[in-house]
């Protein structure tokens, strides 16, 4: 073997450096649980704590504060010497937030603004409208968003010219009566690199979010970015609003009440006969109005609260007249203070509830045509921060021809959290030369009157211009809390979002199902590898020894090298460890049957040994490759923890050949060169498939009988119908759990009352205390008020079944452990990405399978085989999804299983071939039945070891891995059985029916034979 020394040398440097790098995590969590008993001893010093509630309050206080001070303490030593807990934290195994808890958000780039933006945010119906249409066609459509847009736009005005609306953009990239490809191409270029600004603003952020490891990945493909949070729970709203800020800052003047008064004034009579009239129409067109359009039509007359005296306020008055009557009482204010009206700005209040009916009336012509055509009212945040009942309305005065103002955030150079005067927390910012110019410009026009600081579309101060400002120091001042203004001074120092993230999928897990998982892995992993290595050993004999070390470094490489990429450790990651845990021991399976044949056949155990790993190459290589092939689809079109999967299972692949391959052979050369051998030979593997001689082919016929049984069953399947996920179908899942046993079908019937009949999707988790709430209630919308509208619904149906005097925080804190959210859009998405991935493995693996063995006959027994293996699943989850204790749905984890099996069983089939391959070349006119009977029976011990290897730690997955792997180990169970069948009844049986005339045994094969 060459290269001994070398491979010696990168054996050992790989060892060391797994270790060295796996044991920062090591002792971290043995610093981090010191820190840990020194809060819980501190903690236990407070007299004043009454409730468990108050103790894990103060206990996480205490815990972060130990952590902020350790972070320069010395834990361990490196290369350069002392490393502190900060460093070493870095350095440590990301765990994914499915094992530690925390928050997963996707965020879907949106174009249709981008678009809108570079057309200078143009009003033309005909192109909002194509915006609004193409946005529609994308859930429903594979199509690119550019070519979708233009698709619709041709549609919807044939002969229109896309220069036409893009006329202000940049000259430099577009110049004037540009075609439309021309157009097209630098809207793509734009919204390429905005989508990978809008990613590294993102990622800015995030770094400044004070999260430890988190995780943030870009598929400018589907313009989506996917957000991990670990750790990071509690506080959801927080995240939501850090994540989706565009960061738009501008300065608007604002309106004064002298400017507005009069317009309001005429538009207030009209707008009392237009809601008289609209009355009206309500009554004559349903003459029993139900509860909540009387409702509604009550809420007309009381839509503003008047700041007015009490003349004015206890009048019935419409939406307008209120209004009026505050800018009365406001002008009013002035006279006695003798203050000119035009220096008091245009604020009133509105109630929340009616924001909606003010926004209708605004939008009517005769409202618009009584307002100044400069008028834009924006929103801001009452005095008070939990004034939740009113918002303020603030008349901005525009700049004609633009939605942009005066100055805007680009000119803002830093951004810092500070005090105001009254000692609240702000905003500080510091302008740019030109913002500086600007601004001061700005404030010398305006002394006397607000200017309104303009975040995103909402106002969130509005301080009076006592005289010009110069310097170019600005502050935001509001009702924020310390944390909310160091967010928002992170959120504008790393600029604004040229393309706004929305997003489509949230997933929130506690802490408590989180070490539930890493235990359930930890666990299924010693039993897998416990039963494994007993296998190898009563199988194998002492050759058994080669395969156990060879399976060790392989794990410890596979961790170590996650460990070094910085990449996390997730449930499904944990999965696949364990599913390498099977698969590894292949590569050392399929030597060790060879070195078993050439004994048999008299070799000497040298001789065998080089034999064998000459003979066993190719088969091995072509295993491997197929199984890697679709694990890299599977990371490709995966998202969040089963790209974690796909990542474990592709580094686990990789580095099975260089143990299995290179460091087994180095073992077994370095053992035989001291005149000793490894045994492989037992009572146990000499009794059973040896010198097999099974009539497979004859049996085909039954087999294909069986096969199209499966065909038709497989079609009923979509008749029958599945169990999609929430991640398929869209909707909003919560885990809860009970402190005893509930009846299910019980509960379903209180959760469907509250959601107003809408049958909600319960699944029991392990047993009733555990259950899974699906429901698609009102997931047309979203936003923080839809979510506490949710949670609180499914709280109030619950209550009978929770312990008496269970707050809404309680069951927040303690019974909801998991949730997650996906917006129909995404749930499109990812249908479609699963069946693409599905369809692009088997697409791969033919054309691989026949570039490997020249003949198409190869590719249909392969593609045939995996077809079967997917119906046989597909029918297993349709018709069983019912009887079985534990739920069976259609998710990204069974799109992992069929990719996986689909992987696993090319690589049985692809092992039998090459034995067929081998045996046309050595017994050439022998016929095609026989070398087949025969390749499957000298693969056998192979096929059922490897089988049975991978089934064992996919049973002990299933058995005690923890619910979030049970569908997925369940899957994989079907798959491993299938597979094993469709490699020997009705891969190898293809290749007779489909070669009469005997093409397998080339005209090449048989010179190359002659040669020999």
């Amino acid at each position: 073997m060459q290269f001994k020394g070398l491979i010696r040398f990168f054996s050992i440097a790989l060892i060391i450096i797994s270790i060295y790098q796996l044991h920062f995590t090591a002792v971290v969590k043995v610093y981090e649980g010191k820190l840990k008993t020194k809060a819980l001893q501190r903690v236990a010093t407070f007299t004043d704590l009454t409730s468990n509630f108050q103790k894990d309050s103060a206990y996480k206080k205490v815990y972060k504060k130990l952590v902020d001070s350790a972070a320069n303490t010395t834990i361990t030593y490196g290369i350069n010497g002392a490393i502190n807990y900060r460093k070493a934290k870095e350095q440590e195994l990301n765990l994914g937030l499915d094992l530690q808890g925390g928050m997963n958000v996707t965020l879907d780039v949106k174009l249709d603004d981008l678009i809108r933006n570079m057309s200078n945010n143009s009003k033309d119906p005909v192109l909002n409208k194509v915006l609004l249409a193409t946005e529609e066609k994308k859930s429903s459509s594979n199509a690119n968003y550019i070519d979708l847009f233009y698709e619709t736009f041709k549609q919807q005005n044939p002969n229109g010219q896309l220069t036409n609306y893009f006329t202000n953009y940049n000259p430099a990239r577009l110049k004037k009566g540009a075609t439309d490809e021309a157009v097209l191409n630098v809207i793509r270029i734009e919204v390429r690199e905005a989508t990978k600004r809008t990613f590294d603003i993102l990622q800015t952020r995030i770094d400044q979010f004070g999260v430890a490891q988190p995780t943030v990945n870009l598929d400018e493909n589907k313009g989506v970015i996917n957000v991990e949070l670990p750790g990071n729970q509690e506080d959801p709203e927080r995240v939501r609003k850090y994540l989706q800020a565009t960061a738009n800052l501008q300065f608007w003047e604002v309106h004064s009440v002298a400017d507005l008064a009069t317009s309001f004034g005429q538009a207030a009579s009209l707008a009392d006969d237009y809601l008289k009239a609209k009355n009206k129409v309500k009554k004559a067109t349903q003459a029993t109005p139900s509860t909540t359009e009387k409702k509604e039509q009550g809420s007309i007359a009381n839509l503003i609260t008047a700041k007015a005296d009490s003349t004015t306020s206890g009048q019935d008055e419409n939406v307008l007249g209120q209004m009026i009557a505050q800018i009365q009482y406001i002008t009013q204010q002035a006279q006695q203070q003798k203050t000119s009206a035009d220096k008091i700005p245009f604020v009133v209040q509105i109630e929340k509830k009616n924001v909606a009916i003010f926004e209708e009336l605004l939008q009517q012509d005769f409202v618009k045509n009584s307002l100044p055509a400069d008028v834009k009212f924006l929103y801001g945040m009452p005095e008070k921060k939990d004034d939740n009942k009113f918002v303020v309305v603030y008349a901005i005065k525009t700049v004609e021809g633009s939605d942009n103002a005066k100055l805007e955030g680009d000119n803002v150079a830093d951004a810092s959290q500070d005090f105001d005067e009254r000692g609240r927390p702000a905003i500080r910012m510091v302008m740019s030369k030109t913002g500086e110019k600007l601004w001061e410009d700005m404030t010398a026009e305006n002394v006397g009157m607000p200017i309104a600081i303009v975040l995103d579309n909402m106002v969130y101060s509005a301080p009076v211009v006592n005289s010009a400002i110069t310097g170019g120091v600005s502050q935001i001042s509001g009702s924020f809390s310390v944390q909310e203004s160091q967010d928002l001074a992170n959120i504008l120092k790393s600029g604004k979002l040229p393309a706004p993230a929305k997003i489509v999928q949230e997933q929130i897990v506690g802490p408590t199902l989180g070490k539930e998982a890493v235990a359930g892995g930890i666990n299924a992993f010693l039993v897998s590898f416990l039963i494994i290595a007993i296998l190898m050993f009563a199988y194998y004999n002492s050759g058994g020894t080669v395969a156990n070390v060879s399976l060790i470094l392989n794990l410890l490489f596979t961790v170590g090298v996650l460990s070094a990429l910085g990449a996390s450790l997730t449930a499904p990651g944990i999965a696949g460890l364990v599913l390498t845990i099977g698969m590894a021991v292949d590569t050392n399976v399929i030597i060790f049957e060879r070195i078993k044949e050439e004994i048999t056949k008299g070799s000497s155990y040298l001789n065998a040994i080089i034999t064998a790993y000459k003979k066993s190459l190719a088969p091995v290589l072509d295993a491997h490759v197929t199984t890697l092939l679709t694990a890299i689809i599977l990371f490709k079109f995966g998202l969040g923890p089963v790209k974690g999967f796909a990542t474990t299972q592709i580094l686990g692949i990789l580095l099975s050949l260089l143990c299995g391959i290179l460091i087994s052979r180095q073992i077994s050369d370095w053992w035989t060169s001291k005149n000793r051998h490894f045994e492989y030979f037992t009572k146990l593997s000499k009794s059973i498939f040896q010198q097999s001689n099974f009539k497979f082919i004859e049996f085909r016929k039954y087999a294909y009988f069986i096969s199209i049984l499966v065909l038709v069953f497989g079609v009923l399947s979509f008749v029958n119908g599945f169990d999609e996920g929430v991640e398929f179908k869209g909707g909003r899942s919560y885990t809860i759990r009970f402190d005893q046993e509930v009846p299910v079908e019980q509960v379903r019937q209180s959760v469907k009352q509250v959601f107003e009949g809408e049958n909600p999707v319960l699944k029991t988790i392990g047993d009733n205390k555990q259950l899974s709430i699906t429901t698609s209630y009102l997931i047309e919308k979203n936003g923080k008020e839809i979510d506490d509208k949710i949670e609180h619904l499914l709280y109030q149906s619950l209550l009978t079944y929770l312990p008496t005097n269970t707050s809404y925080e309680d069951f927040v804190k303690k019974h909801k452990i998991a949730s997650m959210t996906v917006l129909p859009t995404i749930s499109d998405d990812l249908k479609k990405g699963a069946f693409e991935a599905t369809i692009l493995s088997l697409i791969i693996i033919f054309i691989y399978i026949f570039i490997r063995f020249r003949k198409w006959q190869y590719s249909l027994g392969t593609i045939i085989a995996l077809f079967h293996d997917v119906f046989v699943t597909l029918i297993v989850f349709s018709f069983a999804r019912t009887v079985v204790p534990f739920p069976l749905e259609i998710d990204q984890h069974f799109i992992a299983a069929i990719l996986t099996v689909i992987g696993f069983s090319m690589n049985d089939t692809v092992i039998v071939f090459d034995r067929i391959r081998e045996y046309f070349k050595i017994m050439p006119n022998t016929s095609n039945k026989v070398i087949i009977n025969k390749a499957i029976n000298d693969t056998l011990s192979r096929t059922i070891m490897t089988s049975a290897t991978v089934f064992i730690t996919l049973l002990v997955l299933f058995l005690i891995g923890g619910e979030v792997t049970k569908g997925f180990a369940f899957a994989m169970l079907i798959g491993v059985i299938t597979g094993t069948y469709s490699s020997i009844f009705v891969a190898a049986p293809v290749l007779v029916d489909f070669d009469k005339n005997n093409t397998l045994q080339s005209k090449e094969t048989l010179k190359e034979t002659s040669k020999k």
